[in-house]
């Protein structure tokens, strides 16, 4: 592939981070993952961090604090509203927590929301919301907020593609109770595998840390809001188990190799930007695709591009257009994820119809984006669809 979909952002500094961990023969979560926590947390302006190892393990530490807080926990056969469009891990463990998702459609230019099916979704018996930023487009959390007023509704973001991405200057990720990161590989930093939740609730944040390791209490404080105080015994405080948790602990690499991420990403985000805005300017009212629409600022994951419906090629001709040419794409994340055949193991509604989440399925894709100039490949890209409009 000329284009592939990813591209490594590492070099000396995050090899470095890691022969430091080596050599000092401390290998799970340490000293490393805590000082990466802090930097997160401080970056996108956050009280709290909470490093797990993957974004999807991210979003099961945020949905799983929520089932076991005092007050306003939530319940199996609550009501929780979901966009069609979105990674499987977004949804799963809603549903592991016994809550029944309802589907709604998207906003076929920003891929986000659809704001007015939002709106006519919420009922009485609506918990949470999970906002997804979809490819590194913040919602319009402005209009989110003014749809959901002063009702009891938890809202929960789903951020995983969108690091540093910011809406109305502040960073998406931060607009609900919880919100979720991904350092996978491809994303916009990579700490092999390694994920993030951030939140600005104490009880939420200590809930994460017990889940996080077995659900024991052996990192939460003496005086904490999981279970009130801990003995002074250290023999018995180790090993005493309060939460049904989890194994989700990062590696300390991962911790280290965060820090060092972590202090290129305005770079790496503003070169997106920058390959962003060519990208708008060479596929703007183009014949054959749309592409999404930014809201706020885009930290761009990717450029998605949608075959316009009635146009003389087809999306399987613009792939195999694009592979001949050695370009790499893929579908829009996971498409219209009601039409997966896992959705028989959730329990779902479907709100309406969801004509806009079937468009990107059918006729949807997207290539990548990179923290370097990729603005002769996007010039590649655009004579592949001109060829074929």
């Amino acid at each position: 592939m000329i284009y592939p979909l990813a591209a490594s952002t590492w070099d000396d500094a995050e090899l470095a981070a890691i022969r430091e961990v080596i050599d000092g023969g401390v290998f799970t979560m340490g000293r490393r993952v805590a000082e990466f926590e802090r930097a997160f947390a401080d970056f996108v302006g956050s009280r709290y961090a909470v490093m797990s190892n993957s974004g999807s393990s991210a979003n099961l530490l945020a949905v799983a604090a929520l089932a076991f807080r005092k007050e306003g926990a939530i319940d199996r056969g609550d009501e929780v509203i979901v966009p069609a469009v979105s990674w499987s891990t977004t949804f799963y463990p809603l549903a592991q927590y016994g809550l029944r998702l309802k589907f709604i459609d998207i906003d076929p230019h920003t891929l986000n929301y659809d704001l007015g099916a939002l709106e006519e979704a919420i009922t009485d018996r609506t918990r949470v919301i999970q906002i997804v930023n979809l490819l590194g487009n913040p919602n319009d959390f402005a209009a989110i907020e003014r749809i959901v007023g002063d009702r009891d509704i938890v809202l929960i973001e789903d951020n995983c593609e969108s690091m540093g991405a910011t809406f109305a200057g502040r960073q998406a990720g931060t607009f609900g109770l919880a919100g979720t990161f991904s350092c996978f590989f491809s994303h916009h930093i990579s700490t092999m595998e390694g994920g993030l939740t951030v939140t600005d609730d104490e009880e939420m944040y200590q809930l994460m840390v017990s889940l996080r390791a077995h659900g024991w209490t052996r990192h939460l404080p003496k005086s904490n809001l999981v279970t009130e105080t801990l003995s002074d015994n250290p023999f018995y405080e180790t090993f005493n188990f309060v939460l049904p948790g989890y194994n989700l602990r990062p590696l300390e690499m991962s911790g280290a190799i965060g820090l060092r991420q972590l202090e290129k990403l305005p770079g790496l985000v503003a070169q997106r930007r920058a390959n962003a805005a060519h990208f708008q300017a060479a596929f703007a009212n183009h014949p054959l695709v749309s592409i999404q629409q930014e809201v706020g600022e885009s930290s761009w994951f990717g450029f998605a591009m949608v075959v316009r419906p009635g146009a003389r090629s087809s999306r399987d001709d613009l792939v195999a257009a694009l592979s001949r040419a050695g370009v790499e794409c893929r579908p829009v994340v996971a498409g219209n994820f009601t039409r997966n055949s896992v959705i028989r193991h959730l329990d779902h509604e479907i709100f309406g119809a969801l004509p806009h989440a079937d468009l990107i399925h059918d006729n949807g894709l997207f290539i990548g984006n990179h923290h370097f100039d990729v603005r002769e490949s996007l010039g590649r890209v655009r004579e592949i669809c001109d060829q074929l409009a």
